[in-house]
């Protein structure tokens, strides 16, 4: 079982290790195909990333999300100093800036996510990026696994959505976002896909994730980041 969470010190103060892994990096990471080289979801793939950085600070507690009234919540920071981590603090900064609704700060700093993720992948081994030229003229770019850190991460969401497992809030964040993205099928040789697969995952998007996850506030944060992030920033405009 992968265990990557950020230790919390004393005094509430919750900071990633160095070196840590992000939940950002596992579920692009996860979404990454290795029999096609190509990306699932590539057309909304940064609304799926900036849903895993609200979700990296709210399991790091620098992000939390309030009612704002009736029909809308906004995305409050916690903390006054930014993430050392560069993919956070960018993120964490637009956020301090004032109080926005989800889906501004998803498209916000959703774009230019994928490539800094991306490289952070290649660093640390877990993909291999070969470039060369189509037809000897295009640029292009090949990607392959190198490490078995995707197949841990599958292993863990598999045993949440077939055999019912309780997972941990980093696999159950990232379950959910895939099940919002729409991605799901697309892990059919990997993840048989099934009515109960899809009803799993769409628990996760309402923030189900069993009893003891459901008591810790950190959770309903990061739940209730993750269930208005994607399929509400393609649907509704931004505020």
């Amino acid at each position: 079982m992968t265990d990557d969470r950020a230790p919390i010190t004393p005094g509430g103060d919750t900071r990633l290790s160095a070196g840590a892994r992000l939940l950002t990096e596992d579920v692009f990471l996860l979404l990454f195909q290795p029999a096609s080289g190509t990306i699932a979801g590539e057309n909304i793939l940064f609304y799926v990333l900036a849903g895993a950085v609200l979700g990296d600070l709210a399991l790091t507690e620098r992000v939390e999300v309030r009612k704002h009234n009736a029909l809308s919540t906004r995305v409050h920071t916690i903390g006054k100093a930014k993430p050392s981590d560069e993919i956070l603090a960018s993120a964490w900064s637009y956020a301090a800036e004032k109080p926005r609704g989800i889906q501004t700060v998803l498209a916000a700093v959703g774009p230019g996510l994928r490539q800094p993720v991306l490289d952070r992948l290649v660093e640390r081994g877990d993909l291999n990026r070969e470039k060369s030229k189509t037809l000897g003229i295009f640029p292009s770019t090949k990607l392959t696994l190198r490490s078995g850190r995707r197949a841990e991460l599958i292993a863990e969401v598999r045993a949440a959505l077939i055999d019912g497992e309780s997972p941990s809030p980093r696999i159950g964040a990232s379950i959910a976002l895939l099940s919002a993205s729409g991605t799901l099928p697309q892990f059919h040789r990997e993840i048989p896909w099934s009515g109960d697969v899809y009803t799993r995952g769409k628990n996760f998007e309402r923030g189900d994730w069993g009893a003891a996850a459901a008591a810790d506030a950190v959770t309903r944060t990061l739940a209730a980041v993750i269930t208005n992030s994607v399929i509400a920033s393609m649907i509704l405009p931004r505020t």
